[in-house]
């Protein structure tokens, strides 16, 4: 059962989903019938193209047969362990990523209140100037299934043909296939992919339109096939289009796709219409918006003091630093309070001061376990492939070290074939088959260009260092990750290192640990978190980190609804609600039951007659009171609202208990 038929189902998925999105808005028609149309031409699509996505077969039994087979196999089935749990975890909690629920899933409400894109007037600047890969592709199933259970699927879906991309990139880019074998299993358990796959997060569901961008890229070096070629360019503009810091990452793709650009011009039509398609489901058109709204393409001029790095000096040795610190961070770490606290204070000064200038306040924050907000590839997965690396060094010095110098060529004479597989680590020419004993996988790119390729990754990950001032780099670069280790594990270093039993051993504890953070995580723990906290907390009472623990599972459980005290203090029957909040918080609560009522948002400093215009009761945070350094009362006296009712909501465990006001504007 090839996944590449699925892996082009994905990208059309996410090119039709743009597509409508940007089309329907601009026709006023992001609705059930605008919908229903771009519906109905996706099923004709793959109706028509059955053949080419790979639906129709006569050995489908038998390919099912063979795929499920390869799960008796360990690795296999720990990914298949791993999946299971997260789809649980997603059907079980509502989505609580706090940057989905604070500004993404309400942007895409916004925009389907009002039947188009249009920017909005918040404090909150995400609503406007961020990409829309994952808002397009949420739009529909917000709209049509008036929840936001099911939108876990987004990221769920794509984990799921990681291990299949990973290899075919992997062994065409010069990995050797035992190698890649055992790397297409252990990658997928990093932290940032198991977590936010049973979430609304939208850090790691472009890492298949990066490995996809490179698979046919690849692929067309072999096939010299024009769609080969449509697909990378497709999967590399949903790649940018998914999140603007995904732009540096397009240099490997583009320098594979440049050479083969004259078997474009074999059928301009087509790809004129693919160019067209990439342009629109690309960031291009958030560019053109955000040059029209704020006068800044990216964005930046809306965004805070240290997103955009001011010395780049600093900013590669600073997310290096920053990168290496969370990943290499134990997943259990109770000692995460005290560095918070104290971190400033401990390091160096020549490290601490400069970071503090350019980069985004709370920069060396970590947590007591990994969370979709913070989490890299994690703890497990990072020694790994630190002694991976090392331990093929040294293999290869002591290779080196022993075998004999070659013998000098005669005449006429060609060198044995053995030898030419020792010592040409990077020959296009190599073929390798799969752990399984499966085809063939013949790279054919030049041995050259071959090492500017696995060397690009790494030159765009260097771009986006200087460039970025925002905390938690090691999240934000989860589609950098797997196009950066290629270059870490090509050589037979690596294929003699992975027979070794301490390197099994190790796998078994990456495979442990990740099914510990999936299971205790506090965005959807898969144990009776909050219960057995409780007892404990009764046997020990006063225990700190007990406390602290219960109370970060408590602000969790509520994160998908946080208002819905507030909710409740609302007259039922009103179709629009104010809300005036910070930046940062989420008005999820009050969209709620979803397509019965809709938020306006506005400043503290708008004037009362404008509220009073468009709705009747708002809802006021009393931290952005505290923020904007004034009280209820004189506001309430400034805008002539009167009270209706207080009470008290937890958003973020940093922030505590907040009061929130519901005030309502006479007529």
């Amino acid at each position: 059962m090839s996944f590449l038929p699925f892996v082009k189902l994905w990208l059309w998925v996410s090119v039709l989903a743009s597509l409508a999105g940007w089309t329907l808005s601009a026709l006023g028609q992001l609705n059930h019938p605008g919908y229903a149309v771009f519906f109905l031409v996706f099923a004709l699509l793959v109706w028509f193209w059955r053949k080419e996505f790979g639906f129709v077969s006569s050995k489908r039994i038998s390919r099912c047969k063979k795929f499920l087979r390869r799960f008796r196999r360990p690795l296999p089935l720990c990914f298949a362990g791993l999946a299971i749990l997260i789809f649980l975890g997603g059907v079980i909690y509502p989505p609580g990523n706090y940057t989905g629920i604070s500004y993404r899933i309400p942007r895409v409400l916004n925009w389907l209140a009002n039947g188009h894109w249009n920017w909005i007037h918040t404090p909150d600047y995400r609503m406007n100037n961020r990409a829309c890969g994952i808002e397009w592709l949420s739009a529909p199933l917000l709209l049509f299934t008036k929840s936001t259970r099911g939108l876990f699927l987004i990221n769920f879906l794509p984990f799921l043909l990681l291990p299949g991309l990973i290899f075919s990139v992997f062994t065409r880019l010069g990995v050797r296939a035992r190698v890649a074998w055992q790397w297409m299993w252990l990658f997928p358990t990093a932290y940032n992919f198991i977590l936010q796959a049973g979430s609304v997060a939208n850090d790691t569901f472009p890492v298949v339109y990066a490995l996809a961008m490179m698979d046919f890229a690849c692929r067309a070096w072999k096939s010299r096939q024009s769609s080969d070629l449509w697909y990378s360019i497709l999967a590399a503009a949903l790649l940018v289009g998914a999140k603007a810091s995904n732009l540096p990452l397009l240099l490997p793709g583009a320098i594979l796709i440049f050479a083969l650009l004259p078997l474009l011009r074999r059928k301009l039509m087509t790809t004129a219409l693919v160019l067209l398609l990439a342009a629109v489901v690309s960031f291009l058109p958030m560019a053109i918006l955000n040059t029209h709204y704020c006068g800044d393409w990216s964005g930046l001029a809306l965004e805070r003091s240290g997103m955009d790095m001011k010395s780049p000096v600093v900013g590669v040795w600073g997310n290096a630093f920053l990168i290496t610190l969370n990943n290499f961070v134990p997943p259990l770490f109770p000692l995460a309070g005290w560095w918070n606290q104290h971190a400033l204070e401990i390091l160096p000064q020549f490290i601490a001061t400069p970071m503090s200038a350019n980069f985004e306040p709370g920069f060396h924050m970590i947590g007591e376990l990994p969370t979709e907000d913070w989490a890299g590839i994690g703890f497990g997965l990072s020694v790994l492939l630190l002694i991976s690396v090392v331990a093929s060094f040294l293999f290869r010095r002591r290779i080196s070290s022993l075998s004999p110098r070659p013998a000098k060529r005669e005449a006429g004479r060609e060198p044995e074939r053995g030898a030419a597989f020792k010592t040409n680590l990077l020959s296009p020419t190599l073929s390798s088959r799969s752990a399984g004993g499966e085809g063939e996988v013949l790279s054919v790119i030049p041995r050259e260009f071959c090492l500017l390729v696995l060397l690009a990754p790494w030159i765009a990950l260097l771009a986006y260092c200087m460039k970025s001032g925002m905390v938690t780099p090691q999240r934000l670069i989860a589609p950098y990750y797997p196009l950066l280790l290629p270059l870490l594990l090509i050589g037979a270093g690596q294929s003699q290192i992975i027979r070794r039993f301490w390197w099994r051993v190790m796998v078994g504890g990456v495979f442990i640990l990740a099914f510990v953070v999936l299971v205790l995580s506090p965005d959807r723990p898969l144990w009776p978190a909050k219960t057995i906290l409780s007892k404990a907390l009764v046997q020990h009472p006063g225990q700190r980190l007990l406390t602290r623990a219960l109370n970060v599972y408590t602000v969790y459980s509520k994160r998908a609804d946080p208002l819905a005290d507030v909710r409740a203090l609302l007259p039922p029957e009103i179709k629009a609600v104010g809300f005036i909040g910070t930046e940062d918080d989420t008005d999820i609560s009050l969209w709620q039951p979803i397509g019965k009522r809709r938020v306006e948002h506005f400043l503290l400093t708008d004037p009362p007659e404008q509220v009073r215009q468009r709705v009747q009761y708002v809802v006021v945070g009393g931290f952005n009171l505290q923020l904007r350094r004034t009280t209820l009362d004189a506001w309430l006296e400034q805008s002539g609202a009167e009270l209706v009712a207080t009470t008290n909501a937890t958003l973020k465990v940093s922030e505590g208990v907040q009061p929130w006001y519901v005030v309502r504007f006479k007529k």
